[in-house]
């Protein structure tokens, strides 16, 4: 059996250190890190992953919320229930699907700001860390004795503890374990934890192999996210809104998945050159000048010929199309 932590919560004076928020701090500073080097790789500028996440990670924490609240809604508003509580990111509670959809606006507006469009080539830079980061962020679920699934009897059956906590008594999520076993279930935050880690080094090993680009691998992430998913949204049992007489989770990853595997189908093939990766006036890894800026204009290089006087592709005259698959 695995036993669940003793608690998910400890206090340096007055100040809480919640297990769940280092979890997703710890996942957050691993995607930039990782979608920052693979970025590079690609040809980008430094520092865009970074600036970009200042605005993608606050909208996504926003839409992850919301999208939790919006399906769970029962948890906050009704008869006895705090809708305060609607706020409290702290004690868990977020989408991916909102996370995903207000975090991809986020990313929008933050390479706008920074003068590409990019948006493509930035999601597949970091969907091995994104899909990483969210197996990190499971952890939190452990901590907090939460996304569990059906009780059984497996050698890997996780323990649920009755917890106690003074301000609001006997609670399953906060205070500390009384040792009391309430029942022993499914560590279905485990599997996806796994599962989250197999598909990022499929998309590193894929991304490698067949030079993904567009976004096509951000898509294939998606895609095999929800395949995971919703297998594992088959095991649980902790209440949820359902449609159609399944859980509203298990009706949306099937459509998702579906939308993200016809965008693999249909999405523009190949990769984007470098140069499509950096704004104006950006210097690439060879010194000079990407086109459509004055520093570019002063030194002689426009959207046709490098500093050598030969086309932009690189070759002797003949060129390579804008979009073309290297």
């Amino acid at each position: 059996m695995i036993p669940s932590p003793p608690q998910g919560v400890w206090h340096l004076g007055p100040l809480p250190i919640r297990a769940y928020a280092l979890c997703i701090i710890l996942g957050i500073v691993v995607a930039v890190w990782w979608g920052e080097k693979r970025w590079i790789a690609r040809g980008g500028r430094e520092g865009v992953v970074l600036d970009t996440a200042l605005w993608a990670v606050p909208f996504g924490l926003v839409g992850g919320r919301l999208y939790h609240v919006a399906t769970d809604w029962h948890r906050y508003f009704g008869e006895g229930k705090n809708p305060v509580e609607a706020l409290n990111i702290m004690n868990g509670g977020l989408g991916i699907w909102g996370a995903v959809a207000l975090g991809a606006l986020g990313a929008y507006i933050g390479l706008r700001r920074q003068g590409t469009r990019a948006v493509g080539a930035l999601g597949d830079a970091i969907a091995p860390g994104v899909v990483l980061a969210q197996g990190i962020g499971r952890l939190g679920n452990y901590f907090n004795q939460e996304l569990y699934g059906r009780e059984t009897d497996v050698p890997w059956a996780l323990e649920i503890y009755q917890r106690y906590d003074e301000s609001v008594g006997l609670s399953q999520t906060l205070g500390r374990s009384t040792g009391q076993v309430l029942a022993t279930v499914h560590p279905t935050f485990l599997y996806e934890l796994l599962w989250n880690v197999l598909v990022a080094v499929a998309l590193v090993v894929i991304d490698r192999r067949f030079r993904l680009g567009h976004g096509r691998l951000f898509a294939l992430y998606i895609a095999l996210y929800c395949f995971g998913r919703f297998w594992v949204e088959l095991m649980r049992s902790d209440p949820a809104t359902l449609v159609f007489g399944q859980r509203i989770n298990t009706i949306v990853a099937v459509v998702v998945m579906v939308g993200a595997l016809l965008y693999v189908a249909l999405a523009r093939r190949g990769r984007e050159d470098p140069e499509q990766l950096r704004a104006a006036g950006d210097e690439d890894p060879r010194g000079t000048t990407v086109p459509g800026s004055d520093r570019a204009t002063a030194t002689g290089v426009d959207a046709g010929t490098d500093p050598d006087g030969r086309d932009g592709s690189g070759g002797s005259g003949r060129g390579a199309p804008p979009f073309s698959g290297r």
